[in-house]
């Protein structure tokens, strides 16, 4: 799913309708000349709505939309007629998109089921017609209500993929590799960092028929958390996945230490994060003797899952995807 068209966060003015205006009328024929009040109300104005579309997977459509504005109601008519209501703007969205006002960074709605709605910003009450206000002591009101504006308002959408292994790792850690071999995702790979420039997602087939969803998160350096490298533009990402597979080379320094940054960076950005299930992959483990292996579990954190795997060789995939299975139900 690598593309330069993954848009994961757009901003633009939403515009709600205004209500039509209520009728003022009195009913007149031939041989009615003074006939009672028959205004109808003023149609609602147009809402702006957010829809959820398991087709969609980025917010492409709506980068170059600044402004999405619905259709005002039309005001109401003679022989109590309610005007027409304006047309609503459905703006459909992936499942995981973050709706937040842009003042004041509220978030709004969370869009995680497809076919779900939400109004995002309500269109204006039409007028209620002279009709309404007729009484026993006020036959014939002279007077009808305007309808209630629209309503104006920034918006920012974030997408947040939803995916249930999140991979974590330093820049050229060997996630895009791991995803391209256990699915039939095509992610860039090269030999130079920050070759993921936006996540990508892949299926992974398990036994039986069964599957679950990677994402590879584009590497996190230290300081991301901070603003450093891509900062924290990708890290919202990692909100949403149930297991977050930390991926560390064989033939870093310190192993450890490489997860305990990574960890960290996790916490400065959201300390939730950490309640998640963890797991640890040793990757471009071909390189190791059994020798080094041994050495290294023994630096290894405590307490943490980990395996050694190659994705040049397939050492240890397998396993990795049964230990990711186990964790994830």
């Amino acid at each position: 799913m690598s593309s330069p068209n993954f848009i994961d966060h757009v901003k633009f003015c939403s515009r709600s309708g205004s209500g039509g205006a209520g009728c003022l009328h009195f009913h007149r024929e031939k041989f009615v000349p003074k006939g009672g009040p028959d205004g109808g109300d003023g149609g609602r104005g147009g809402h702006i709505i957010l829809r959820g579309n398991k087709q969609l997977w980025t917010l492409l459509h709506l980068k170059y939309r600044k402004h999405i504005i619905a259709e005002s109601g039309k005001p109401g008519e003679s022989q109590n007629c309610t005007g027409a209501e304006g047309k609503d703007e459905i703006i459909d969205v992936p499942l995981g998109t973050v709706a937040r006002d842009a003042e004041t960074g509220e978030v709004r709605i969370e869009i995680t089921e497809d076919g779900q709605e939400y109004i995002l910003t309500p269109g204006g009450r039409g007028g209620s017609g002279n009709l309404y206000f007729a009484t026993s002591t006020r036959q014939a009101p002279n007077f009808a209500q305007p309808g209630e504006p629209g309503q104006e308002e920034w918006i920012v959408l974030e997408l947040k993929l939803l995916a249930d292994v999140g991979l974590v790792g330093f820049p050229n850690a060997g996630k895009s590799t791991l995803l391209s071999v256990v699915s039939a995702a095509k992610p860039k790979i090269a030999d130079y960092p920050f070759t993921t420039l936006t996540p990508n997602l892949g299926v992974v087939p398990y036994r039986d028929e069964k599957s679950f969803v990677m994402a590879d998160i584009p590497g996190i350096i230290e300081g991301a958390a901070e603003g450093k490298g891509l900062g924290i533009r990708f890290l919202r990402h990692i909100e949403r996945n149930s297991v977050l597979l930390f991926m560390v080379p064989a033939d870093a320094k310190d192993i450890r230490t490489e997860y305990e940054i990574l960890l960290n960076e996790l916490k400065k950005y959201n300390p939730e994060l950490l309640d998640k299930k963890r797991l640890l992959a040793i990757s471009k483990s071909d390189m190791l003797d059994e020798e080094l292996v041994e050495a290294i579990k023994k630096e290894l954190p405590t307490g943490l899952p980990s395996i050694f795997i190659s994705s040049m060789t397939n050492k240890g995939i397998v396993e990795l995807k049964d230990l990711i299975w186990r964790n994830l139900h």
